[in-house]
């Protein structure tokens, strides 16, 4: 099967990058990624920090204090792992390491996102147990995780065999 037009644009463009060009590529699509993963951590980890504030806070279970207290914890792992690429970058500017950075940075951001989606998933645990239940709770946790699993490995994986069958 031929290739798209877009697919042959990318792949030529590709061929014709300098390692140098093709790194620098790399890094600049890494911080695109980052800066719309790190927003959405950064609010949802405020979001979180403010929870204890509201008065219905005093009204939970110790076990879904502990619950919060997790999740908390998940969400400043994932804002730290996602953060950390920009100060590396600080760290060995023009020491030409960027390949090693490339390498550093897209594992930081799978960790970051897996934290993310655990995060996520044991906030919606706490918030179906606060008002509907454990049992409720817990499905609505699982399922959280369920819709990140497919979204942000099941699709992907899709794509890249369905990639490697058509050529």
């Amino acid at each position: 099967m031929d290739e798209a037009p877009e697919q042959r644009k990318a792949s030529d463009r590709e061929q014709r990058e300098s390692p140098e060009e093709r790194r620098n590529r790399n890094w600049a699509e890494i911080l695109q990624e980052l800066r719309v993963a790190q927003t959405g951590v950064q609010l949802f980890t405020a979001f979180l920090l403010a929870l204890p504030f509201q008065n219905r806070f005093t009204t939970l279970s110790n076990a879904q204090e502990w619950l919060y207290l997790a999740v908390v914890a998940l969400s400043i792992i994932a804002t730290g792992l996602l953060v950390t690429p920009v100060s590396l970058h600080r760290a060995i500017f023009r020491k030409r390491e960027k390949e090693t950075l490339i390498l550093v940075a897209h594992r930081l951001a799978q960790g970051g996102l897996a934290m993310f989606a655990v995060a996520v998933a044991g906030v919606a645990t706490l918030i179906f147990d606060v008002t509907k239940g454990l049992t409720v709770g817990v499905a609505a946790g699982l399922a959280t995780l369920a819709l990140f699993a497919t979204l942000w490995v099941g699709v992907p994986v899709a794509i890249r065999s369905a990639q490697t069958t058509d050529d």
